[in-house]
Order: C-alpha cells, then structure tokens, then sequence
C-alpha cells in the first residue's frame, strides 16, 4: 500500500496560483540511495506504510503523492543580514506537498482516516474553503525540499545540497525536537551522487535531497515579496490564507490580531532558543515563518557554555545573530512583518492595533522565557516572581561558572529541581556546585516543586552526562560518513535523542 488511509492531502499554498509559487521540476539525480528515513515523523502523515522504493520514488525522484498537484518553488523576498534582496526565493528548495496530521486520538486509537476531497482552485477557492476549515481536525503540514534542483529563483546556482548539509539539518532538527523546541523534522536524506563543489568546504562534496516535514513555510518574507510589489491584494489573500489555516482563532480581516498570533509563537520559539542554548546562525526574514516553528538550519550551533556573544556563522562578522542578540533579531523581523500589514490596515485605529500588537513581543518573550527554563529544569511555576529569581539565578550561575560547566549539563543535572540534589553533587560536575552564585540558584530552586518527578526513573537521568550537540561531535559523526561511509554513529545518534526526547517529555 503507497500511503495508509490516514493520509490526508490538502495542497492549500497550491492553490494560490502562480502569484505565490512557480509549478517546477525536481532535478534528475543520477543516483537515490536513501540514507535516511523518519519514521516517527512520516506517520504523522500517513506515510510510513511507503516502500524504500515507493520513498525514494516520492522523496529522491519526487514523482507527486496521490492528490498532490505536484511541486512549487516559492515566491518570497527577504532581509538578509538587513539588507533588502528581492531577487531570492526557493532557489534550491520546492513544496513538495501538504496533508493533514493525523490526529492524536486518531494515532492513540489506531484509527484511519478518510482522505478529504477537494474541489475548485486558485485564492477564490481558498477563500471559499475558509468556513470549513474547523472542521478539519490536525494541523496542516508541508512537505519542503533543500537540494531538489534550480528553480526559477537559483540565481545561477545548482540549487544543490551537500551530503554534510543535510547531516547537519536532521542533528540540529533531532537534538531541538528532542528538547522541546518548535521544530522541523528531517523526515528524509537521500544521496543523490553528484560531486558538488563549494567554496567554504572542501570540494568536491557529496550530494543529497532532503525533505523536511514542516508547520507552513510561508515566510515573513512571502510578504515582503507583496508589499515590494505595492500589491495589497496579494497581502490580503496570503493573510487570510494563513489566518485560516495557522490561527484560525483569529477573526477574518483581522491584521492586528493575525499579527499578535504570529508575535506569541516567535516570542515562544525564541525563548526556547534561548533556553536550549540554541544558535539558528541565519535570522533573515526568509528564515521565520508565520507559525513559530524552526526551521532550515545552515550554520547553526549549540552553546558549549554561557557566551552571550556566541555567534553560529563564520560570516556574522558583527555578532548581529549571536546567541543574545536572537530575540532582538526575531523582533527586527516582526516589525518588517507589521510594515507589510500596514498596507492592508486602515483606518488608523488598525495602525495603532498593529502597533499594540508588535510591542507586545517583549512581555511575551519574558514570559515565555521563564516559562522555558522552569521546563528545562522541570519544576512548577510558583508565580512571576519567584519564576523570575530562578531565571536570573540560573542565569548568574551559568555565567560565573562559564568555564567549568556546559550549557547542557546544567539542566541535566538539576532537572527535577532539588530532588535532584544527590545525583547533581555526586556526579562529575559536583565540585562546580559551590559559592554565591550557586547559593542563589539553590535557594531559587528550592522554592519550587518537581513537575512530574516520575521522569527521573527514565535511565537517561542515571547516565553522568546528557545528550549535546556540540560542534565536535557533529565533526565526527560526518567524518565517519566521509571517511567510511559509516553511517551507524549517526544512527545511534538519533536513536538516544529519540530516547532524551522521551526522558524530558517537554
């Protein structure tokens, strides 16, 4: 069977027309040899029954699933590092396909779902379908290609992926799923046997074909492309597209409010960020996308300890996108999102709305931040203030034992709050708990009580050290790909993030 019963298509973005997206053609690799393949992620579309051949049919040769039109690249502008560019797009990039997720209660019960019918085309049928959208349960999901081949929108580029670049996404994706975070997943790599050349890494390369499984990939810079082109009808008819579909709560026409939903999620993603220690490296306005999901990691790095200045770019000379600077790099985004709204805002109340909404992103990151570290270190709320003295003590301690302890490590080893006490000062890193700083944290910690204290039993939590992402191990787990054409390491990798993501049940 090619796809199960729960599999649900719904190509919405397709039926947008041409004003959004160009009808292309993936690339024809010489070889497809599936190195990768998420299972987990694959059944929460209905996909997981598919054959290795029937996969690499649809994931390296992108013949289209049933009910899918068949592939877009997509239209968009961007600011990147700042700086206006209107001439970018999917260059290297499709959407491959959309369907419905499978609903929980649906997965929990082991119940197939019928596939939804669809009728009429273009922004009048998406309209059109608006009313009905509630009544479809699961979020809807796209299916988005890196390296498929050039598009209209390659700028003379191959349009290719390296082998290591798809590597590096699905760590980054594992380890950011595994804590939490809002992510992408890698739900395919296959090795597409071109030798690549690149300037910034030894040459030639490996290629591949990835396929991420992702929460919308309409970009603030989806509207950017409108509003440079004055065109508020293309503003009107993406807005209500994605009211509709990723915050329907959100009244139709509505701007400011569409605004306000999209600045909670980014506050919420950023936080995350944040609290993983997490560096996206390339925070463009091509890069955010209007759901607060994470996605399409190109120099990313993890924090090996507290820097507030840690930079994941070779190329981000001036620290714009360091791990500190992220949440003003999301707002910088938001208020270029605000000004296309702007256009399709009036009378002035609706300005000041969006305003209102904007400036809301500061309170929201706070909150969630703090909301974010109680969950990294598993323990309640106990109120703002209380909330706040555990953030800042944790904090203070991360930066006054900087060069003794890791990011990571911290987090693991309180996790459970002072439940965990025993296991943090009997493990290798017991000797750093000691002085002023880690009074304040203790006492902080203290006033809080365990959130589900029964995750401590899971055998992740008795091991010495965590689960980390740092450049290093990366290195490594390519270099096994390169040198042996190993790919165990990097399996084993993903099995015990899959196993870390159960144990913190964030």
């Amino acid at each position: 069977m090619p796809v199960s019963p729960a599999y649900r298509p719904e190509p919405r973005f397709f039926d947008l027309g041409a004003d959004y997206g160009d009808a292309v053609k993936a690339a024809d690799f010489p070889q497809t040899i599936l190195r990768l393949r998420n299972d987990r992620a694959a059944a929460e579309v209905g996909l997981e029954t598919l054959s290795d051949a029937e996969w690499i049919a649809h994931f390296g040769r992108f013949e289209p699933l049933p009910g899918q039109p068949g592939p877009v690249a997509m239209r968009y502008h961007g600011h990147q590092f700042r700086v206006y560019n209107p001439e970018i797009g999917d260059g290297r990039g499709l959407l491959a396909a959309q369907m419905r997720e499978v609903p929980q209660a649906d997965k929990d019960a082991g119940l197939p779902q019928a596939a939804s019918l669809r009728e009429g085309s273009g922004a009048q049928a998406a309209s059109d379908r608006v009313a009905s959208d509630s009544a479809l349960p699961g979020r809807l999901l796209d299916l988005g290609t890196k390296g498929s081949g050039q598009t209209p929108w390659s700028r003379h580029a191959d349009g290719r992926l390296t082998l290591k670049g798809g590597v590096r996404e699905a760590l980054a994706a594992a380890m950011l799923d595994s804590l939490g975070v809002p992510t992408c997943r890698i739900l395919s790599l296959i090795e597409t046997g071109e030798d690549l050349e690149r300037h910034d890494e030894p040459s030639p390369t490996r290629s591949a074909v990835m396929v991420r499984l992702s929460h919308s990939h309409i970009r603030f810079g989806t509207f950017q492309r409108a509003a440079y082109y004055g065109r508020k009808d293309q503003i009107d008819v993406l807005m209500e597209h994605a009211r509709s579909l990723y915050h329907p709560a959100v009244a139709p026409g509505d701007a400011a409010g569409f605004l306000a939903a999209v600045v909670e999620a980014s506050a919420a993603l950023t936080a995350k960020w944040i609290a993983a220690g997490f560096v996206h490296g390339v925070l463009n306005t091509d890069n955010l996308n209007v759901t607060g999901e994470s996605f399409d990691y190109g120099p990313w790095r993890f924090l090996p300890h507290y820097e507030p200045g840690f930079t994941a770019a070779y190329f981000d000379q001036n620290g714009l996108y360091a791990f500190a600077r992220q949440p003003e790099a999301v707002f910088w985004n938001l208020t270029q999102l605000a000004g296309c709204l702007k256009l399709i805002a009036e009378p002035e109340p609706q300005v000041a709305a969006l305003a209102a909404a904007l400036n809301a992103f500061g309170p929201a990151y706070i909150r969630h931040l703090r909301a974010a570290f109680l969950n990294r270190l598993g323990v309640q709320s106990l109120g703002e203030a209380a909330d706040q003295r555990l953030l800042d003590a944790t904090l203070a301690l991360a930066r006054e034992k900087k060069e003794a302890l890791r990011w990571e490590p911290l987090f693991f080893d309180w996790f459970g709050g002072f439940s965990s006490a025993a296991r943090a000062l009997g493990g290798p890193r017991g000797k750093t708990y000691q002085g002023e700083a880690f009074d304040a944290f203790r006492f902080a910690l203290m006033e809080h009580e365990p959130d589900r204290p029964e995750r401590l039993e899971h055998p992740m939590f008795a091991a010495p050290e965590p689960e980390e992402m740092l450049i290093d191990e990366v290195e490594a787990l390519w270099s096994a790909i390169d040198t042996a054409d190993d790919w165990a390491p990097l399996k084993a990798k993903l099995a015990r993030l899959e196993a870390a993501k159960a144990a913190w049940d964030l």
